[in-house]
């Protein structure tokens, strides 16, 4: 019998998803965006109540400084989000999407959403929560290891 192998089956589904909204309906309409793109795009809309400041980004999404400081520059230059300084401190700009990004925004909720019911096509209320639970602990075990034990 062959070894399960589960970082590889979720490599290769994440190439699936990758593959999919690469040929999307609405590639056409929303090709400024690229992959960790879509997924800021996604989050600052979900907190648009909030003040959001690169540190939540990096937290979020388990990135670098130096990652989150790049990905950002791109999108401000690709005119996805913008900087605004913040009355309680001057050194603090916090991250707001810019009206293209809401636009593009609505297509990627689309295209989320079908593929969301792709993928849990089958499954019961009750496995998609399992799966859910599984997946969340995969994710933190892998954050307690630190770069050098791998």
């Amino acid at each position: 019998m062959e070894k399960i192998r589960i970082g590889f089956e979720l490599r290769s589904l994440n190439n699936l998803i990758r593959r999919y909204f690469d040929f999307s309906s609405h590639r056409k309409e929303i090709e400024t965006v690229t992959g960790n793109n879509g997924w800021i795009i996604g989050y600052l809309s979900e907190n648009k109540d909030k003040e959001i400041f690169q540190k939540d980004i990096e937290e979020h999404f388990t990135i670098t400084r130096s990652t989150a400081s790049r990905v950002l520059n791109l999108m401000e230059q690709k005119g996805l989000i913008q900087r605004q300084s913040v009355a309680q401190d001057a050194r603090l700009k916090k991250i707001v999407l810019t009206e293209k990004a809401w636009q593009i925004r609505g297509l990627m909720c689309e295209d989320a959403m079908r593929m969301e019911r792709i993928l849990t096509d089958g499954f019961s209320e009750d496995e998609i929560k399992e799966l859910y639970t599984y997946l969340q602990r995969m994710k933190t075990n892998i954050a307690k290891i630190k770069p050098t034990e791998s």
